[in-house]
């Protein structure tokens, strides 16, 4: 009998313990705690709570090689998200969104079709500033999906002060979280997660707890790392695979945001490779041959600041980037307070970001950043010319001022000298001289300048950082008269000025450029400076970074156009490359000496339009749409509605190609 009991109580024992080591054998992953730091916040889980996380974090380390998997592109990937959050001012805390998000699988498409590592949908992605078109998908490009990511998160905490309000919002959206929040959690630093708590943040929690301890330094991928170079074009895949010495089937398996295979020349762009061996304590960018540092000054004096973003609405917070930077331009001259307020910002913090003195005015015309600026620049030195200050320096290239003397162990203007070599990236050895460009280089750079303020009215143009003047009498122009031995100081540059701590050029030393909202409504205000050449067809050797877009603009032209004269089946064309910009049916505008290198999407009207006299043209304006264009974006830059672009150009549905010509007719 006793036997029997024994026997019983062990078939009834033995299920029980298969079912309760069955559930050990599956839930591996870590235990989730009761208080967790995420971002500047204290996370309270109660045990409710705790126990649903529990669920998503043992569900996630069920299947081995699906954990393994995510963590090997975790530790390929994170690196670069975590730069790009760092360097927006996000929590690092966030690289574990993009593996929750897409787990981090380039090309992901959800059931709402949005896209990418971090699932922007196109509409999103335009206003993050990411090209979206059948040429480039940057959703797919880890490091500018992340910079984007950073900027919309960002700027959704703004509205909150709170990262887990922040999170969520990227969910529900701006509008969604408001609703959804209120204002409760403005400002808390302490918050409690109970059944209540929103999914997606939970969710969250589940894939921090999960993969903190798995990724990271400590990790090393068993397949190699990934490293960076910056690629402008126009070019390929298939020729920079051969200038790395990479297969072309791996630069196109980690750079799936080249749709064709192919890299524009609009911009720089993030190209990612397969490096075999140990990977750097943080990503790095492959190393090119440099030319010397005078030329590399060279390039950087001109298309600096660089401008991008919705241009018609530069005067609006959230509009536009600076050196990449979010930035606003000042359209009247007012005081620090008034323009702080207007942008949604602390006037300490505008100050801070600006590094501008406590009583400057902000003057009207130039740009201002909303955000940090940089450690560094985008290029590696800068030719200080008259006038120049540290601080219209530091502006121009988005550097911190602080940061720019220390780079150069610099702690005055008064040390500034016409000619010298200023360092934007490396620091200058103690004890180390000053580098001075060479006299007949030092010629050739003010005659590029003097050149661009006489006899020439340009595109579009930047106007240089300047600081208000105190009672300015009559300054020349300091960039008209080369020196007769610019390698030493030229104090006549800032004798006409007054003293001020910081010495800058009045604003009269640039020509003012031509508006371009005037130059879009009254369509022959432009017409008297093109120079007519004769009837015969014209041809434009392509220079590096321009596009059939902006040879159209250039020309005056349509794309349509461009591509029929010259047998183009798409809107590629290379560097060298002999383009018709004229079939010799009617004069070509002459390009100018140097195209402006941001240009709004707005182009004047085709030669092929009717000429009809300005008054009965005024109201009419011809789009040709740029890259990442849509409907919505047209109907939000000219103040109407999709319903009637669609009707004045008879539309069927939403859809608008690149170099498409839209009639827009303004109420």
């Amino acid at each position: 009998m006793k036997d029997l009991k024994i026997l019983i109580l062990g078939k009834l024992l033995i299920p029980t313990l298969l079912i309760t080591f069955s559930h050990l054998a599956v839930a591996q992953g870590p235990v989730v705690p009761k208080e967790i730091s995420f971002a500047d916040l204290t996370i309270r889980i109660t045990e409710q709570a705790r126990r649903e996380i529990q669920l998503d974090v043992d569900a996630l380390h069920k299947n081995k090689t699906y954990f393994d998997n995510k963590a090997e592109r975790a530790n390929l990937y994170f690196p670069f998200v975590e730069r790009e959050l760092r360097e927006a001012g996000i929590p690092e805390d966030f690289k574990y969104l993009v593996l929750q998000e897409s787990s981090l699988i380039p090309d992901a498409v959800s059931s709402s079709n949005a896209v990418g590592f971090w699932q922007f949908k196109q509409g999103t992605a335009e206003e993050v500033f990411l090209r979206v078109d059948n040429q480039v998908d940057e959703r797919k490009n880890i490091v500018a999906s992340s910079r984007g990511a950073a900027l919309y998160l960002k700027k959704n905490n703004n509205q909150f002060d709170n990262w887990m309000c922040a999170l969520v919002s990227y969910q529900m959206g701006l509008g969604g979280a408001r609703a959804y929040f209120g204002s409760q959690f403005n400002g808390k630093k302490i918050i409690d997660v109970d059944r209540n708590s929103h999914w997606y943040f939970k969710k969250f929690l589940a894939h921090k707890v999960a993969f903190e301890n798995h990724t990271g330094a400590a990790f090393v991928s068993n397949v190699g790392y990934l490293e960076e170079t910056k690629i402008q074009g126009p070019t390929t895949i298939r020729e920079v695979s051969r200038r790395l010495g990479v297969s072309e089937e791996q630069l196109m398996e980690f750079n799936k945001w080249a749709i064709k295979g192919e890299i524009p020349g609009d911009k720089s762009y993030s190209v990612l490779f397969l490096r075999q061996g140990t990977p750097p304590s943080r990503p790095i960018v492959a190393q090119k041959n440099t030319p010397p540092p005078v030329q590399q000054s060279q390039i950087s004096s001109q298309g600096f600041p660089r401008i991008s973003g919705n241009l018609q609405n530069a005067n609006s917070p959230n509009q536009i980037k600076v050196n990449n930077i979010n930035g606003i331009k000042a359209e009247k001259t007012t005081s620090q307070a008034n323009f702080a307020e207007k942008t949604g910002m602390k006037v300490n913090r505008f100050r801070k970001f600006n590094d501008l003195d406590r009583n400057e005015p902000v003057v009207a015309g130039q740009y201002y950043y909303l955000d940090k600026k940089a450690p560094k620049a985008e290029v590696a030195n800068h030719v200080v010319m008259p006038g120049e200050n540290l601080w219209s320096i530091s502006q121009k290239y988005g550097i911190r001022l602080a940061a720019l003397k220390a780079k150069n162990r610099i702690r005055s203007d008064d040390e500034l000298n016409p000619g010298m070599i200023l360092s934007l990236q490396e620091n200058r050895k103690r004890g180390e001289e000053f580098v001075m460009v060479s006299g007949q280089e030092y010629r050739k750079m003010l005659e590029a300048l003097t050149a661009g303020t006489k006899d020439e009215v340009k595109p579009a143009s930047v106007p240089e950082p300047t600081r208000p003047q105190e009672a300015p009498t009559q300054a020349q122009p300091s960039v008209t008269t080369a020196p007769t031995q610019p390698t030493t100081p030229i104090p006549q540059a800032a004798q006409t000025q007054p003293v001020p701590t910081r010495t800058e050029p009045s604003p009269a030393t640039r020509v003012p450029e031509p508006v371009r909202e005037e130059a879009r409504e009254i369509v022959s205000s432009v017409e008297p400076v093109r120079t007519p050449i004769a009837p015969l067809a014209k041809t434009h050797r392509v220079e590096p970074g321009e596009t059939l877009f902006r040879l159209s603009q250039i020309y005056q032209v349509s794309v349509e156009d461009l591509r029929k004269w010259n047998n183009l089946s798409d809107n590629t064309i290379r560097v060298g490359q002999e383009v018709i910009v004229s079939d010799g049916s009617a004069p070509a505008a002459t390009a100018p000496s140097q195209p402006s290198t941001t240009q709004p999407a707005v182009s004047q009207p085709s030669r092929t339009q009717p000429t009809a006299p300005p008054a009965q043209q005024s109201g009419t304006i011809i789009h040709v749409v740029a890259a990442g264009e849509t409907l919505f974006r047209l109907s939000q830059n000219y103040s109407v509605s999709v319903d009637d672009i669609k009707r004045w150009n008879n539309l069927s549905d939403n859809t608008i190609q690149v170099g498409q010509e839209i009639r827009i007719i303004k109420p």
